[in-house]
């Protein structure tokens, strides 16, 4: 393995490639390809995560946010080294001739070089576009090293859900906000739905009127679902203050098995109730029941969703303050 990878080397074999892309296309076709990219999206994985359902995550997202894709692969303890390969991503829209193509960067390394890396994505990004970082790695997220790869990116994108310690996961978002970065969060992105339908179900005049009655709110959360849950907790909380009711007692506590997350809020004559019931959202209110198509969301979906914020979100980052808060309770003093 070589002890460092040189960014000079990986660009113009990155120049090399396009060129020979071209003449393929040209050599099957005659109608060349389309060269596209909008952003520059940063990877972080574990060696050991399976690489062809990475890939076809990565391959899914290109038509919509195509990229020139930096995959670096951590190998885990050993000695310094890094490698690396160029390939391109291809697809042909329908009725179309002409193939549009992104290219991908993958880079593996050790734990001791993972210090170098700003050094070698840097000059890989492309100038005048976003740099975004998802990092699919909770090893990486708790260790030092991760702090100067952040500081690269416009966006971080971490999921909390596999993290073993969720307040240790809510203290560095905490920090990274408290950085300026920008930030997003897969086990916040998961709530999207449940936050529509909780919106969908006070859109309805009767219900509605039924929102200062609200005394009480409970959530039962799953394993995994920890930090979803404190976001739910943080988020109804801020909704329902700015709604008028402020005096209103919450609870967070674990759920029955098969239960990822179920939220009750109760009033003077009023109960709504959502619960996720295998792929369905269920949602009671007064004791009648509406069920909606719920699937589990794919990281592709998620990604998807994240990928389309590069700017500010301001609720997230509210709830991001209150869970914290509740996960960390001293510290917010």
């Amino acid at each position: 393995m070589s002890a460092t990878v040189a960014p000079d080397k990986i660009l113009k074999e990155l120049a090399e490639l396009w060129v020979d892309t071209a003449k393929q296309g040209q050599a099957e076709g005659g109608a060349g390809v389309l060269r596209a990219c909008s952003m520059t999206l940063l990877v972080l994985a574990e060696e050991s995560e399976d690489s062809q359902g990475l890939g076809e995550t990565i391959a899914a997202l290109m038509p919509e946010h195509p990229a020139r894709a930096i995959v670096v692969r951590m190998s885990g303890p050993g000695e310094r080294s890094l490698t690396e390969r160029v390939y391109s991503q291809c697809w042909m829209p329908f009725g179309q001739r002409k193939q549009i193509c992104c290219e991908q960067v993958e880079i593996t390394v050790s734990d001791a070089a993972l210090a170098d890396l700003p050094s070698v994505v840097l000059p890989l990004a492309v100038p005048d576009l976003p740099l975004i970082l998802w990092c699919r790695s909770p090893r990486l997220a708790a260790m030092p090293e991760f702090l100067p790869i952040a500081a690269m990116a416009q966006k971080v994108v971490l999921d909390s859900g596999p993290m073993k310690d969720p307040a240790a996961a809510l203290k560095l978002m905490a920090a990274l906000n408290a950085r300026a970065v920008l930030l997003g969060d897969l086990s916040w992105t998961r709530l999207t739905r449940w936050r529509e339908m909780l919106a969908q179900v006070f859109e309805n005049q009767q219900n509605l009127a039924q929102l200062e009655r609200i005394f009480e709110v409970k959530l039962e959360r799953g394993e995994g679902f920890e930090v979803s849950a404190l976001y739910m907790a943080a988020w109804l909380t801020d909704c329902l203050t700015d709604a008028g009711v402020p005096d209103v007692s919450f609870g967070v506590d674990p759920a029955p098995e098969g239960v990822s997350i179920r939220v009750q809020l109760a009033g003077d004559g009023f109960a709504l109730e959502l619960a996720r019931r295998e792929d369905r959202m269920v949602v009671t209110v007064n004791g009648v029941s509406q069920c909606t198509s719920l699937s589990q969301p794919t990281d592709y979906l998620l990604m998807r969703e994240e990928l389309g914020i590069v700017r500010r979100d301001p609720v997230f980052e509210r709830a991001l303050t209150g869970a914290a808060a509740l996960a960390l309770p001293s510290e917010g003093k």
